[in-house]
């Protein structure tokens, strides 16, 4: 990573604010909160949650509509946090005078260091140009939590040029009309690798969805980051073994299926007192790792499915007792009916619990399949060796303890 990435940004945003300065250029507040650069694309505040009269706080807030528009149109007391000297002078030039918001010229990390947690926080098409080993950790001692974490960050630029699958910064550029473009360095990654780094700073990632130009022949796409700040010490939950004896040693590989609906993930109570995802054996006769999940869906919870809605997760790999013990796990994006137990099954009790309200006593194979989906979890289970399922790259293969 180049040492002065950031020092690049701040003349850029220097000189940008400057130039808007000269043409005494402020943006209009807008009538709805948009996390692209394109009207009317994408949703507004609300992923922000309820608002009113809560601290926010606006990273990277420029010239301060955003901010004034959450403060003037949800009750919100917003902080705009702006390191440009001269965009922090065009939103207190515009905006000084507006109830409920204060402008701050400052360094976001350094100045959460010393300031109160947040509320919620966001960033739109700002937090690219900071480090996030510098920003992120520094946003998580920042908010509350529970606190939601909303980013607006590009995925695809208008050379096509899509995001990087390495935490380095690379050379983008800042367009302003009838003036020369700004080189700024940019942290433009992949969905994926944003996901890891909020994981591995103490957040959960609740969604990330793409939005294209809406020109048909555009290449510029938006990713928008819906995460929130994880507790600072979550109650571990436990798991644990079916028996106590060892299970026979026989050939089969097992399927267990991740449902997340609103009121969280399914479990249901096994007749020897473990809670666990739906699931079971392969069966021999050729049948894939998709039509099983569908089909044990089917006969534990009466829930029915299409694989085609079955995305395999990877494969688990640990021994008990000697005896190896293959496990794959699936998420199932969409499916019909309600859980509900099924006569002859071993399973049932069928109930949805929130991620951070987790029972303790999960099948340890439930456990390794859950922290293999979201390593932030807090469950306690023995090691798997795990293989993530990739079928355009070579898989990454890692221990999840």
């Amino acid at each position: 990573m180049p040492v002065d990435a950031e020092d690049t940004n701040t003349r850029a945003w220097q000189i940008y604010g400057q130039r808007q300065l000269a043409r005494a250029y402020t943006p209009p507040v807008p009538e709805r909160l948009s996390w692209t650069p394109w009207e009317g694309i994408g949703p507004g505040a609300e992923v922000l949650g309820d608002v009113t009269g809560r601290r926010i706080l606006d990273i990277g807030s420029g010239a301060g509509h955003h901010a004034v528009h959450l403060a003037q149109a949800h009750g919100a007391r917003v902080t705009g946090i702006e390191l440009s000297p001269t965009q922090h002078e065009r939103a207190v030039s515009a905006h000084a005078d507006v109830d409920g918001v204060e402008f701050v010229q400052a360094d976001v990390a350094e100045y959460l260091g010393g300031a109160e947690p947040f509320d919620a926080a966001y960033a739109i098409g700002t937090l690219a140009f900071i480090d996030p080993h510098r920003s992120l950790p520094a946003l998580r001692d920042g908010l509350r939590p529970g606190a939601p974490l909303i980013l607006s960050l590009l995925h695809t630029d208008l050379h096509g040029r899509g995001p990087s699958t390495a935490v380095a910064p690379r050379k983008q550029t800042i367009l302003l009309r009838d003036e020369p473009p700004l080189p700024t360095q940019m942290w433009v990654l992949a969905p994926q690798l944003w996901e890891d780094l909020l994981t591995e700073y103490g957040f959960r990632v609740e969604a990330i969805d793409l939005f294209p130009h809406p020109g048909k022949n555009a290449a510029v796409i938006q990713q928008l980051i819906r995460a929130r700040r994880l507790p600072d010490r979550p109650t571990r939950v436990t798991s644990q073994p079916r028996s106590t004896r060892p299970p026979a040693a026989h050939a089969a590989v097992g399927v267990g299926a991740i449902l997340l609906g609103e009121q969280g993930i399914l479990l249901g109570q096994h007749r020897r007192g473990t809670l666990e995802l739906p699931g079971g054996s392969v069966e021999a006769a050729g049948e894939s790792f998709e039509d099983a999940v569908v089909r044990e869906l089917a006969e534990e919870t009466g829930l029915t499915a299409r694989t085609r809605n079955v995305e395999l997760l990877g494969t688990l790999v640990d021994h008990v007792e000697g005896v190896l013990r293959v496990t794959v796990g699936a998420l199932v994006h969409a499916w019909q009916g309600q859980p509900a137990t099924q006569p002859g099954e071993s399973v049932g009790d069928w109930a949805w619990y929130p991620l951070d309200q987790l029972p303790d006593g999960l099948f340890v194979c439930s456990a390794q399949i859950l922290t293999a989906w979201r390593p932030d979890l807090p469950i306690d289970h023995p090691p798997a060796h795990y293989t993530r399922f990739a079928f355009d790259q070579s898989p990454r293969r890692e221990a999840v303890t």
